[in-house]
């Protein structure tokens, strides 16, 4: 009875830990791994609480997958937050964000809009197209780098910056599944400087040494 009347008292709380709670198992075991009974016991808080603030499991799985996006876009947003840096570099701060996202230690690097995707989006369609929006919208940030760029950096080879960012998003996504079986990753931190090697090569940029930035080639 008492908790019961705490959690009356502050319902955002409880959203917060459910929602917290399910991002946690579902990242670790899938939707269909995770019950609502342990996302229950992982929050601390009764069945009643939880019927409470969401309908069903769906319901939130669909919370924790808009949390989780919000979430990353949060991370992300010093690449581009800045207007005045040069286009280029706020896709390099892009992709070393991702870097150290791969390198976090003791952190297995999964994506909750990677995972639902895979693993909903042949049976549910209302999370295959959240997923899809979710997608959308990293892709259109870093299609609109590389827009700017095209402008200030005449490329060396003409591109799409959309098909480019699709690319760029489709590396992180099929990196971070193949790391889950390598236990790797290292291999997620390689591919994402191929795909920067393959960008600066769109560019005319060379290699640059260790400590040296990139220059555009003449």
């Amino acid at each position: 009875m008492q908790t019961k009347a705490k959690i009356s008292r502050n319902p955002a709380e409880t959203r917060r830990k459910l929602v917290e709670a399910t991002l946690g198992l579902m990242l670790r075991q899938g939707f269909a791994g995770t019950t609502v009974d342990q996302i229950c016991e992982e929050a601390g808080v009764t069945k009643g609480s939880f019927f409470h603030h969401f309908e069903s499991k769906e319901a939130i799985g669909r919370a924790a997958l808009d949390t989780f996006a919000e979430f990353g876009t949060m991370i992300y947003s010093p690449s581009w937050n800045d207007p005045t840096v040069d286009p280029l570099e706020q896709l390099y701060r892009h992709l070393d964000i991702m870097i150290d996202i791969a390198l976090r230690p003791g952190d297995s690097t999964s994506c909750m809009v990677g995972m639902f995707s895979q693993e909903l989006s042949a049976t549910r369609s209302d999370f295959r197209d959240a997923c899809r929006d979710h997608l959308i919208i990293w892709t259109s940030r870093v299609a609109k780098m590389l827009v700017d760029a095209k402008v200030l950096h005449p490329p060396k080879v003409d591109f799409d910056p959309e098909a480019v960012a699709w690319m760029l998003n489709s590396l992180w996504q099929g990196s971070m599944l193949i790391a889950k079986t390598r236990k790797s990753p290292e291999m997620i931190v390689s591919n994402i400087r191929h795909g920067r090697a393959y960008v600066d090569s769109l560019f005319g940029i060379t290699v640059p040494s260790p400590g040296h930035p990139s220059t555009v080639a003449p």
